[in-house]
């Protein structure tokens, strides 16, 4: 579903992304970790299409990226961390506008609408303003928005930044569900224990991957005499700041 080779971003002298190189299956769940400039956003926004490479090659659902972009773009949901909504629409217009960005028109828009506001508990919320919505409902919108085009594969950058426990759990409810249905999940997180649901992880910094592998590949990594048991965030500590094992862990699932 996505395969993803040298990828390098320059500004100038500048290296923001030095190489990165993975593939994702579909219905996979792939969180994507790392410390403040590791380099996750870019990554995204090269994956979505929002910014050019300066080297390597992005395929998205058999599309290559920098040769039939529009073709990509259309198989790719996207949510970002601060939720693109319009703070004076209602949730039924946010709904109506980015299923016509996205091309949908008559029978399908009313579908997806209506599969959105049922599938995502907004039917309440319907005539509501965005701008008078709870974060967890501003989430279930965006999320909502990011799906009206039914996407092959989503991306999601921190959608759990600021929810409250209940909400983070059931965002994560919505994510195994659409995993199940066939869509690929890719998304950027801070926090180590929602990393944990996720089929595999990409840890990167300063721009480049250090390991890639399901959860209890990444731990093992972490793994020593004096902790035989380590944690997602022992792992993460450890690769980010030298003192884990600098391979790469590959899935062999």
């Amino acid at each position: 579903m996505l395969e993803v080779q040298s990828l390098e971003v320059r500004y100038g002298a500048v290296r923001v992304l030095r190489g990165v190189s993975f593939a994702v299956e579909a219905g996979q769940v792939v969180a994507l970790l790392g410390a403040n400039g590791a380099g996750k956003t870019t990554t995204f926004r090269m994956l979505c299409g929002l910014l050019p490479a300066s080297g390597g090659s992005v395929s998205v659902a058999g599309y290559d990226l920098r040769h039939s972009a529009a073709s990509a773009r259309a198989r790719i949901g996207y949510m970002s961390q601060k939720f693109s909504l319009y703070d004076n629409l209602t949730v039924r217009q946010n709904l109506r506008f980015f299923a016509s960005a996205y091309g949908l028109s008559g029978r399908r828009r009313r579908a997806r609408i209506d599969w959105a506001m049922e599938e995502l508990d907004l039917r309440e919320t319907s005539e509501a303003n965005a701008m008078d919505l709870s974060l967890g409902f501003k989430q279930r919108l965006a999320l909502a928005c990011a799906l009206m085009h039914d996407p092959d594969i989503l991306f999601l950058d921190e959608p759990t930044s600021g929810v409250d426990p209940i909400a983070r759990r059931e965002f994560w409810f919505w994510i195994n569900t659409l995993s199940e249905r066939g869509v690929t999940v890719m998304v950027t997180t801070h926090f180590m224990e929602e990393a944990e649901y996720c089929d595999r992880m990409l840890i990167m910094s300063q721009g480049d991957t250090l390991a890639m592998g399901t959860p209890s590949e990444i731990r093992a990594l972490a793994r020593s005499e004096e902790n035989s048991r380590p944690t997602i965030e022992d792992a993460f500590v450890a690769l980010a700041t030298g003192g884990g094992k600098q391979q790469r862990a590959e899935s062999k699932e």
